[in-house]
């Protein structure tokens, strides 16, 4: 049975092998259990924490990268006694065991374990409110704050996330989160100024564009208010917890040594895996403030886990606990009518707020029209926005089974072309700010690394065009880079304050007497030249994977969308990828990709939402 998974592509090597052996340790024989081991091992490689043995038949495809279609061809078990069988095994009983099972659901011990840790953790933290603000003040604040009329969504928000001890600020691009958050710490440390304040991030890039993004936002705010947010530094949350390389392997903050903060923000929550959630929790003293802030649409972290989705996904303002409805209205009495009821469905309700209103593109803006439409699953507002040619949004139409060639390649090449010659003349003339900008007005974005859609393929193309005629405007820099060539670091490097996916440019040395070529970054707003032999993990950035550009922005962006046989043709690699430009956006693919990546979420099977779901005994 498994040689049968494994030749249809639905099992790896590996999956099998880690099946077999456990079995044998355990003296399993029956197939139909160790394949579902397998499958369950399976599941974690694709971001699902659980398999549903009676659903897999139909969720699990044979093109071993997604979960999106039947698999025909392989010998299935019948659901019930399949998982009769699971349910009498040795693999799935006993403290040892290396699979937990609920009813026809499977887990993996480990992630079982951690999603109760999670469940359990946000219960406890949410049971009752903190009573550690005064009301009055805080309501003054926000008065103080926000006296905008427009600004009455980032409002309620601040009131929302001040309130509880876990919070969520959902949001798509531009919608305000970190002026909110910028403005929630003025809030809470104008009462509380001893409050210690952490902000992080899942990657060093993120985290850099926190501490940025936050610096921004400062400037906006009165004195007093600026100064409440001086000395705040942002980090990635490995950082944060202190990982600890082999032989040690872990972090050195937990529920032994828990973190020395008070409140501790989180940006670019939808990237937290399960796993990294876990030690989070396990490591905040109980009574920290807990911000989490992202957008629930945008692609999920690469490992196992949808937490930032699990926790937003229902608790969309509705019902709310009476004692926080009653906070809330005192603080912002414009909040709205929302019904109370003494226990909500999901434990997170009263800390959840959604900010809807765009303040980065124009009310009309056909970018954030597109955005809209995709995340809401419209496919025939998405067609009719992107065949309308409206200023900002470009269709280029490209058949599934078409190699793209001729027009197609005319449009990206002559958009590459001037794009590198820009970062070519300003590297030479040594304007490190310039270049540094040039660098950030466009991306060549690709679901996939390897294929004719790929990033390897088209980077290959890009810097094929982008350095025919290197050679005449400047010559070629050590290691088979150019100078103005764009650059992507693919580790962090603490000692020089860089991070896994951080973007920079080649340059000359600093004078003809040296041979040494350069690399500038832009670190806070401020150029970094860093020696080109210093950087170990670097390849050039010519184009990118979306996954990548998470919490990035560029003026424009092309985008290549897989073909619509493909398992990342997906709304949230489309939603994430369009999100990234500001001012235009270039679709290039099939009108069958286009509507099988609106109408197709990605679905990670998980069971931490149901966790959060209260008792109602």
């Amino acid at each position: 049975m498994l040689a049968a998974f494994h030749q249809q592509g639905i099992l790896t090597p590996a999956d099998v092998h880690v099946a077999s052996r456990l079995a044998t340790l355990l003296h399993e024989t029956d197939e139909g259990v160790i394949l579902a081991l397998a499958l369950a091992v399976r599941a974690v490689r694709h971001g699902s924490v659980l398999i549903d043995l009676s659903s897999i038949a139909q969720t699990t495809s044979a093109s071993g990268d997604a979960e999106t279609s039947d698999s025909p061809g392989v010998p299935w078990p019948e659901p019930g006694a399949w998982a009769a069988a699971c349910e009498a095994s040795a693999l799935t009983s006993g403290t040892e065991a290396p699979l937990r099972q609920q009813g026809t659901r499977l887990w993996l011990t480990k992630y079982d374990a951690q999603e109760q840790r999670v469940a359990d953790q946000l219960r406890a933290r949410t049971r009752t409110l903190p009573d550690d603000l005064d009301l009055a003040e805080l309501r003054a604040g926000l008065d103080r704050l926000f006296p905008d009329p427009a600004d009455a969504d980032q409002r309620l928000a601040a009131a929302i996330c001040a309130l509880p001890r876990v919070s969520m600020l959902a949001g798509g691009p531009g919608t305000g989160k970190t002026t909110t958050v910028s403005r929630l710490i003025a809030l809470l440390r104008e009462q509380r100024p001893q409050w210690r304040i952490a902000l992080a991030a899942p990657t060093g890039k993120a985290a850099a564009q926190l501490g940025e993004a936050v610096a921004r936002s400062r400037k906006t705010l009165p004195d007093a208010d600026q100064a409440r947010l001086s000395g705040l530094d942002s980090t990635t949350l490995h950082r944060l917890l202190g990982w600890r390389p082999r032989p040690h392997s872990g972090f050195r903050h937990d529920h032994t040594d828990r973190l020395p903060f008070d409140v501790v923000v989180i940006d670019e929550a939808s990237m937290v895996s399960l796993t990294i959630m876990d030690r989070l929790l396990d490591a905040l003293s109980p009574a920290t403030r807990l911000i989490l802030v992202g957008d629930p649409d945008q692609l999920a972290s690469v490992e196992a886990g949808a937490v930032l989705a699990d926790i937003v996904g229902d608790t969309a303002p509705g019902l709310r606990t009476a004692p926080f409805l009653a906070a809330l209205e005192t603080v912002n009495p414009n909040s709205g009518s929302i019904p109370a009821q003494p226990t909500p469905a999901h434990c997170l309700r009263n800390g959840s707020a959604q900010l809807t209103i765009n303040h980065r593109f124009d009310a009309s803006s056909a970018i954030s029209a597109l955005a809209s439409a995709i995340r809401a699953g419209h496919i025939g507002d998405t067609l009719d926005i992107l065949h309308a040619g409206d200023t900002g949004i470009e269709f280029v139409e490209l058949d599934d089974n078409t190699p793209p060639s001729g027009e197609v390649l005319g449009v990206v090449q002559a958009e590459i072309e001037a794009w590198a010659e820009a970062l070519r003349t300003a590297t030479l003339r040594g304007d490190r700010y310039q270049a540094l900008q040039a660098l950030e007005s466009q991306r060549l974005l690709c679901a996939h690394r390897r294929g004719p859609r790929g990033v390897q393929h088209w980077g290959a193309l890009a810097k094929r065009w982008a350095t025919s005629d290197a050679s005449s405007s400047g010559s070629p820099s050590l290691d088979a880079h150019h100078f103005g060539e764009p650059l992507i670091l693919t580790a962090n490097d603490y000692e020089i304050g860089l991070f896994n996916g951080d973007t920079g440019i080649v340059a000359p040395p600093p004078d003809q007497r040296s041979d040494a070529t350069q690399a500038w970054f832009d670190h806070g707003g401020q150029p970094v030249t860093v020696p080109l032999a210093r950087l170990g993990a670097v390849q050039p950035a010519y184009a990118m994977t979306v996954h990548r550009t998470q919490g990035s922005q560029f003026k424009r962006v092309t985008l290549i969308l897989p073909t619509a046989t493909s398992n990342l043709a997906t709304r949230e690699t489309l939603y994430t990828a369009v999100t990234r430009a500001v001012h235009h956006v270039r679709v290039i693919g099939s009108i069958e990709s286009i509507t099988t990546a609106v109408n197709t979420p990605i679905a990670r099977a998980t069971g931490l939402q149901t966790r959060l779901t209260f008792d109602a005994s």
